[in-house]
C-alpha cells in the first residue's frame, strides 16, 4: 500500500456537471499541482496535493510564504466555485496501517456529508470581509482649546517642562479618542449588522498606540452587499473625520467555517491574511 499522504487545502461541492475542473492549473505550496478528490455519492470533494506524511516546517519567513501560497490556491478555487470550507495550514491525512489516505479522507467526507453539504450551501455566494475602525488620538481632540493651549505652551518651555506637558496632552488625546470610540461603536455595529449576515469580533495582532479601537471584526457578506458595506464605512468616516477605516477582502469565509473537527488534526498552524489567525 502507498505511504502517500494528502495535504488538504479546502472542501468544496462536487458538481460534475459544472464546466471545467475548478482545480485545473491551480498550484499550492512550493508550486505543487492540486487536484480534486471526489467522494462519490456525497456531493463533496477535497482540494488536495499528494506528498509525504510529514508537516511543512521551516523558519518564519518560509512558513509565511507557504501560508500565502495556500491562501492563493483556496481563493482561486473559491472564485471558480463560489463556496469552499478552507482548512488551516498543515492539515494532513496520512495513510493508516491498511488504509490509503484517499480512502480515509473519502470515508470522513461520507460520514460528515450532511453537515458539510449544509454548511457549503449556507456559505455559497458569501464572502468574508475584515474591517478595522480606529480613532486617531491626535485628530480626536479636534479644536479642543485645552489641547491647543498645551501645544502653544510647549513651544516656549524648557525640555523638562515640555515632557510634562506632552504627557498631559497625550492623556487628553487618549481620553478624547476613547470617548469617541465608545460613542460610535454601537452605532457602527448596528449599521453593519443591517447589511451583513454575521459579525465575528477579532483581536488585532498589531496595535498602534496613536489609535483607539472602535471595531475589529470579520463580516459574512452576500456578494451583492459588498458595495453596501463599503458605503456604510465611507459614511462613518465622513461623519467622524478622526475615524480611520481599514477594509480588507473579499476572501473565502475563513472565520465562518465552523467545522466541529477536520479530516485530521492540524500538524501546525500559522498566522497570515486569510488563514487561521
Amino acid at each position: 500500500m502507498s505511504d502517500t499522504a494528502l495535504y488538504v487545502y479546502a472542501l468544496l461541492p462536487d458538481t460534475p456537471d459544472a464546466p471545467g475542473d475548478p482545480a485545473e492549473g491551480v498550484t499550492g505550496l512550493d508550486g505543487r499541482p492540486l487536484r480534486l478528490l471526489r467522494a462519490p455519492g456525497t456531493g463533496l470533494a477535497a482540494l488536495v496535493h499528494d506528498g509525504p506524511p510529514e508537516p511543512f516546517e521551516g523558519g518564519d519567513e518560509q512558513v509565511r510564504r507557504w501560508v500565502v501560497e495556500q491562501d492563493r490556491a483556496v481563493v482561486a478555487v473559491w472564485e471558480r466555485t463560489g463556496a469552499v470550507l478552507p482548512m488551516t495550514f498543515n492539515v494532513l491525512v496520512a495513510p493508516g496501517e491498511d488504509t490509503a489516505a484517499e480512502d480515509r479522507l473519502t470515508a470522513w467526507l461520507a460520514e460528515r456529508a450532511e453537515e458539510l453539504g449544509a454548511r457549503l450551501r449556507e456559505l455559497a455566494g458569501r464572502a468574508e470581509l475584515r474591517v478595522e475602525l480606529t480613532v486617531d488620538r491626535e485628530e480626536a481632540v479636534g479644536d479642543d482649546e485645552r489641547a491647543r493651549a498645551l501645544e502653544a505652551e510647549m513651544a516656549s518651555r524648557s525640555p523638562g517642562m515640555r515632557r510634562l506637558l506632552a504627557k498631559k496632552l497625550e492623556h487628553l488625546r487618549k481620553e478624547a479618542s476613547e470617548r469617541l470610540a465608545d460613542g460610535i461603536h454601537a452605532d457602527v455595529r448596528r449599521r453593519l449588522a443591517a447589511v451583513v449576515e454575521d459579525i465575528r469580533d477579532r483581536t488585532r495582532t498589531v496595535r498602534d498606540p496613536r489609535e483607539a479601537e472602535v471595531l475589529t471584526a470579520a463580516l459574512l457578506v452576500p456578494a451583492a452587499e459588498i458595495e453596501t458595506v463599503g458605503t456604510v464605512l465611507a459614511d462613518v468616516q465622513d461623519s467622524h473625520p478622526a475615524v480611520r477605516v481599514r477594509f480588507l477582502g473579499p476572501w473565502p469565509p475563513y472565520s465562518f467555517t465552523e467545522l466541529t473537527s477536520g479530516p485530521a488534526v492540524p500538524a501546525a498552524q500559522a498566522a497570515a491574511p486569510g488563514l487561521s489567525e
